[in-house]
């Protein structure tokens, strides 16, 4: 049955907070008569986190919960949550009180109302620490640069998304931070930001070190080139290919002109073979063919995996 509101909550041993999020989040939907879901997704949690969700799964008709056999990571969680999500507009929230269920109608009406593709929140003032902040700050400065989206904090739990959205996305590795990206690449363009509450943690402790921001900067490249040059390998390879074929092919024939004009000058020239800048010429030459027929082939890959599900069509009739 088709929904107001379907709320995404990724779970990762943190069975202390859930009764008081789940509460929290039915006391705000009946407040504003939101006809809702809430899926409490359990990562393979190793406290008794699914053993809460089930009790509060029968506490509340409209909770329901999903256990995965081990953890997976939060874009796993997720990509799993949308598809199962029925509510014309989609939250997606941390389960460790740090997000305030109270965003959720004005979220809401951004989206329905304002007509936002996606609306991404912005922990302007936080309570974590500096370990974690200051890392935070230059990941969003690169991802905005990157990505030409002007949001401040991709990496933030709460967000909101039309249905539609979160159902042409593909969410792997730890690409969660970057759905903004995503949906973007897929032609959802309005991208819009509001500011939210950023509540201490009460109960545990973080469970994201820093390997997070290398895992994530690496993703940033991955998902920077996928999104340019999926359709279009040639444009990258073949440009580098060109440029370091054309870099070599003039060592060369500077090479090989000084030489005969040291001839024609009756001076006795170096053997061209005997000079390093030959060698380099030789290599920018051999990566610079390597390079394109790594375009060419992979053009040929695209064209031949190219299917018509991969075109996000926005209405039809």
């Amino acid at each position: 049955m088709k929904k107001d509101i379907s709320v995404i909550v990724p779970i990762y041993n943190e069975e202390e907070s859930l009764p008081e999020l789940v509460e929290w989040i039915d006391r705000v939907m009946q407040q504003h008569q939101f006809s809702y879901e809430v899926w409490l997704m359990n990562d393979g949690s190793t406290d008794n986190s699914w053993q809460v969700i089930k009790q509060l799964s029968a506490q509340y008709p409209n909770v329901h919960g999903k256990s995965f056999q081990r953890n997976y990571g939060k874009a796993a969680v997720l990509n799993v949550g949308f598809k199962l999500a029925q509510g014309d507009v989609v939250i997606t929230m941390d389960a460790d009180l740090q997000d305030s269920p109270d965003e959720i109608p004005e979220l809401y009406r951004l989206i329905k109302e304002e007509n936002y593709d996606l609306v991404s929140g912005w922990k302007k003032k936080r309570y974590d620490p500096l370990s974690k902040t200051i890392p935070t700050k230059l990941f969003n400065a690169a991802t905005s640069f990157m990505s030409g989206i002007r949001l401040h904090d991709f990496n933030c739990g709460l967000k909101a998304y039309k249905n539609k959205v979160v159902k042409s996305l593909e969410v792997h590795g730890e690409m969660h931070r970057y759905i903004p990206v995503l949906a973007k690449w897929n032609g959802f363009n309005r991208i819009g930001e509001k500011v939210v509450k950023h509540y201490p943690r009460k109960y545990g402790t973080t469970k994201y070190g820093w390997e997070r921001f290398i895992n994530g900067f690496l993703d940033l490249l991955s998902i920077s080139f996928v999104t340019r040059f999926k359709k279009r390998p040639m444009h990258f390879f073949g440009l580098w290919g060109t440029i370091a074929f054309l870099t070599g092919f003039f060592i060369a024939v500077f090479l090989i002109a000084e030489k005969l004009i040291k001839l024609r000058l009756g001076e006795t020239p170096r053997d061209v073979v005997a000079q390093p800048l030959f060698f380099l010429g030789l290599t920018s030459i051999i990566v610079g063919v390597q390079l394109f027929l790594a375009g060419f082939l992979g053009e040929i890959m695209a064209l031949d995996n190219a299917r018509s599900s991969d075109y996000q069509i926005a209405d039809e009739c």
